[in-house]
């Protein structure tokens, strides 16, 4: 058009711009922003927090239904419980998607320490998930204590062979993320029973990976590696019995008296279950997920029915506020996701077989606890689209998007190219009650809950409007 002006006549080329000035601004009218966020923001806002059912959800949840350990009843009654509740919610497609999973059964288990010649003390413990048992019987050994990897090196396999190895390695006070403290923790190759066992120990006892100081144990999965010759047993005790065990080790000799009936049985069908409101411009999907599991002997409270009833939550929002949606908003409850993470994987391979268009994936699974952003694993441009949306935030306590990691089990997706976000919660008391059956109804607080499923919610809606 320039070229065009420079050999016009001057008056020509002023009528021309004259003419299209009045078109240029009726453009801009219409393509302005649709919406006022700070509007929509406060509408959600409202409705969650005079609406919402989030709370009433998480009591049938956990006091309903209780443990839902993968393979076993109360798994089963979950998936029913939430396929009628995302119904409920306003989801017009609810279907669900079989999961293999693996069939570990707890069975009977104890542990006792004896120091010196003395008696025999009850020590409060719990199995690791999927951990190899003792067959019912005895396993009696001196403990050996290690601290650090140095320590562990510093062994000779001669000073290892048939001990039971006890690890005393805690949470890092020091580091305020507390879960950038656990993650730091559990990744360590002390808590390797393939590492132990390889070094001719016959048992691993593990101080729990907690930020109480309590007695209560809490319970991880254990990992072996497949050329493991033998798998050894593995326990976590609380930190009050860890304290007490390392300074009995420091004076004398004590011994363990290990018996667990724990056994691996194959392989059971659980199911994801998939819920969606459709979109009404495109068939691309914005998908929000938590785990639908729990351990075996907890409510899961908050880890993970929070999520799961956030999830609800953002789906019965959408359709109260009758928002009509552009993209396809789903929601996946994962099976599998504490002792194998056979759900979130089977999720990705579905997308990935369909050639599904997936936008954004939004994970919670840090409790529900009062909000403070999201993490954001996504390109550079995508993280600066939504930075700019802090101001809308901001009212409501959600300050934090610098964090870069989206680790729950919306991460396989990442290997798809799809950006990924997790809900950043308040965590100082999440490792307190994490995968111990302190993890109750009663922990969780309403308005927090709420106050998570409401920026969930905004986010989703903004994804919505402008990607």
């Amino acid at each position: 058009m320039k070229k065009i002006f420079i050999i016009l006549p001057l008056f020509l080329s002023g009528f021309l711009f004259s003419q299209q000035k009045p078109h240029k601004k009726t453009v801009k009218k219409t393509t302005t922003a649709k919406f006022n966020y700070h509007d929509e923001f406060k509408k959600i806002s409202d409705e969650i927090m005079i609406n919402g059912t989030a709370y009433e959800n998480l009591a049938e949840l956990t006091k309903g239904i209780g443990p839902r350990f993968s393979a076993t009843p109360g798994y089963t009654k979950a998936t029913e419980w939430a396929e009628r509740k995302l119904k409920e919610a306003g989801a017009e497609n609810v279907w669900k998607q079989d999961v293999k999973v693996p069939v570990w059964i707890r069975g009977r288990e104890s542990l006792q320490i004896k120091a010196g010649n003395g008696e025999w003390k009850n020590i409060r413990m719990l199995s690791f998930g999927n951990s190899e048992g003792t067959g019912g019987k005895d396993l009696t050994a001196e403990i050996i204590l290690v601290n650090d990897v140095a320590e562990l090196n510093n062994l000779t396999s001669i000073q290892l062979k048939d001990k039971i190895i006890f690890v005393n390695y805690p949470i890092d006070p020091k580091v305020i993320n507390t879960v950038d403290s656990y993650l730091i923790t559990a990744k360590s190759k002390l808590l390797s029973a393939s590492v132990i066992g390889k070094r001719g120990a016959k048992g691993l006892i593990i101080r729990s990976l907690t930020t109480a100081s309590d007695d209560t144990p809490h319970a991880k999965m254990i990992y072996y590696e497949p050329d493991d010759k033998t798998r050894i047993p593995a326990v976590t005790i609380g930190v009050k019995s860890a304290d007490e065990l390392e300074k009995l080790l420091k004076k004398q000799k004590v011994t363990a008296k290990l018996n667990m009936t724990a056994e691996s049985k194959g392989e059971a069908v659980n199911q994801n279950i998939i819920a969606e409101i459709p979109g009404k411009k495109d068939s691309k999907v914005i998908v929000l997920g938590a785990q639908l599991d729990s351990w075996d002997f907890a409510e899961g409270a908050h880890d993970d029915g929070s999520g799961v009833v956030q999830c609800i939550e953002v789906l019965r929002t959408l359709k109260a506020l009758d928002i009509a949606n552009n993209h396809t908003i789903r929601v996946v409850l994962y099976a599998n996701s504490e002792n194998g993470g056979q759900g979130r994987d089977m999720y990705a391979s579905y997308v990935k077989k369909k050639e599904e268009k997936h936008i954004f994936a939004l994970g919670t699974d840090s409790g529900g606890y009062s909000p403070r952003g999201f993490s954001l694993d996504m390109p550079p441009q995508r993280r600066r689209q939504i930075f700019e949306w802090k101001n809308y935030f901001l009212p409501y306590g959600i300050y934090d998007f610098d964090q870069t990691y989206a680790i729950q089990d919306i991460s396989p997706l990442k290997k798809l190219d799809i950006p990924l976000a997790e809900l950043v919660v308040d965590t100082q008391r999440y490792f307190d009650y994490h995968h111990s059956v302190d993890d109750t109804f009663d922990k969780v607080n309403k308005r927090e809950l709420l106050l998570g499923a409401t920026a969930m919610t905004q986010l989703i809606f903004m994804i919505d409007k402008n990607w």
